[in-house]
C-alpha cells in the first residue's frame, strides 16, 4: 500500500471509481432533467446512508443543504416521486475513527469536482435548470479541492491510519453502489 495519502486512496478505490462513473444516471446517453433528478436522489439516499457515522464527515451536512435545495427546485419541475430512503429507518450511529472519515471526507469532495465536470457538459442540455449541486463552488471547486488534499496530506496519517482512511473511502463507493442498485431494483 502507498504511504502517500492521496495515492493509496487512489489506489483503494480506482475500480470502483471507475464503476461508479459508468452508473450513475447521468452517464446515460443524452441525460434529461428527468435524469438529474435521479441522480439528485442517488446522492440523497447515499449522503443519507453515510449520515449513520459518529461524528459525521465534516463535509456531509453543507453537501446534504445544497443538494435538498436543487432537489426541491426539480421536484417542483417534474411530477412527484418518492425518494428512494424516505421509507427506511433513521441510520444507526456508527462509530469509526478520524482517518476511516477522512476517506469518506476524500470521496465527498471528489463528488464536487465531478460535479463541476458533469455541470460544463450539462449546463447547456439542461437549461434553465441551474443545475446548483453540479456547480459546488463554482469556479472555486478546484481550489476547495486542493485545499482539501492539503489538509488531507497535512493530517499525520500512520500506516494504520492510511489502511482505515482507505476503507472508509471503499465503504463509501460501495455504500453508492448499493443506493445505485437499490433505486434501479425500485424503478
Amino acid at each position: 500500500m502507498p504511504t502517500d495519502i492521496l495515492e493509496a486512496l487512489r489506489a483503494a478505490t480506482g475500480p470502483l471509481h471507475s464503476e461508479v462513473d459508468q452508473c450513475l444516471p447521468l452517464a446515460r446517453p443524452l441525460p434529461s432533467l428527468a435524469d438529474y433528478r435521479a441522480h439528485l436522489r442517488l446522492l440523497d439516499a447515499w449522503m443519507h446512508r453515510l449520515s449513520a457515522f459518529e461524528p459525521g464527515p465534516p463535509p456531509l451536512e453543507a453537501h446534504r443543504r445544497q443538494l435538498a435545495d436543487d432537489l426541491r427546485l426539480c421536484d417542483a419541475l417534474l411530477p412527484a416521486e418518492p425518494s428512494p430512503h424516505e421509507t427506511d429507518a433513521a441510520p444507526r450511529s456508527l462509530h469509526r475513527d478520524a482517518a476511516f472519515l477522512w476517506g469518506i471526507a476524500y470521496v465527498l469532495e471528489g463528488s464536487r469536482l465531478g460535479g463541476r465536470v458533469l455541470y460544463r457538459q450539462l449546463a447547456e442540455r439542461l437549461a434553465p435548470h441551474p443545475l446548483n449541486y453540479l456547480q459546488g463552488a463554482g469556479e472555486q471547486t478546484g481550489a476547495r479541492w486542493k485545499a482539501f488534499i492539503a489538509e488531507l496530506r497535512g493530517q499525520p496519517f500512520a500506516p494504520d491510519a492510511v489502511r482505515s482512511a482507505c476503507d472508509g473511502a471503499v465503504h463509501a463507493f460501495e455504500l453508492l453502489l448499493q443506493c445505485h442498485r437499490r433505486a434501479e431494483a425500485c424503478a
